[in-house]
């Protein structure tokens, strides 16, 4: 949040100064949701949940939610809050989309049985399901920690991407409805993190809550991906 101490990570000064921080530019006496922004391998778990628990207790905050973090990560921190009486997560925010899959092999299983919403954020890949792989934007050219995220896996990206493209060619949508689509018909998806700055994206956001994919075209989406470094 700032240079200095304390400016970063999940120790209890750190939460508790910047829930107040938070709630004095919000205006507000409490937020809905408080997620933490991924592990902090620096600080005890106990202390973190503990503190969490706290806010929930004094009000400032109603429901508590996590970030990408490893699956047995995020079980101890549910494990450490149960076992203590504390408050657990009710929500997690992971990177889930056509390109990077590899949620799916622990987390959503742990999320689906400890009944804890998803709300995956990038869900269309940085746009890059969205467009022909070449097309070049503002973002392409300029988000280089989107770049990063991408560079090693490419080749089969690219092969998706295109297969996104024609399941939307052959429904006659745009290509964004069909990768929204793809996640909200897993189960264990609440709601992707839709980074609208066009009222173009809110109104694929709504319409993808109506697109209907079918068996084989889910088969279809998914046949190609290939395992993903984690991230």
């Amino acid at each position: 949040m700032r240079k200095g101490p304390n400016a970063m990570g999940l120790s209890r000064r750190a939460i508790m100064t910047e829930i107040d921080n938070s709630l004095r530019r919000l205006g507000t006496d409490y937020v809905d949701v408080y997620q933490i922004h991924r592990w902090d391998p620096n600080t005890p778990i106990e202390e973190t949940m503990e503190a969490l628990h706290d806010l929930v207790k004094a009000g400032k905050v109603r429901y508590l939610g996590a970030s990408s973090m490893l699956a047995w990560q995020f079980a101890k921190a549910q494990h450490v809050a149960e076992r203590n009486g504390w408050t657990r997560f009710v929500s997690m925010e992971n990177r889930l989309n056509l390109l990077y899959r590899e949620e799916e092999r622990e987390m959503l299983p742990l999320c689906r049985d400890e009944g804890v919403g998803i709300t995956p954020y990038l869900p269309l890949a940085a746009g890059r399901l969205t467009r022909d792989w070449n097309e070049q934007t503002s973002r392409s050219e300029n988000d280089q920690i989107a770049k990063a995220l991408f560079i090693k896996t490419e080749e089969a990206d690219r092969k998706v991407a295109e297969r996104v493209a024609e399941v939307a060619a052959n429904q006659g949508i745009p290509r964004a409805q069909v990768a929204l689509a793809w996640l909200l018909q897993k189960e264990e998806i609440t709601a992707p993190i839709i980074g609208s700055t066009k009222t173009s994206h809110l109104e694929d956001a709504v319409a993808a809550l109506s697109v209907r994919l079918t068996p084989e075209e889910i088969t279809s989406l998914e046949e190609l991906y290939v395992p993903h470094p984690l991230v």
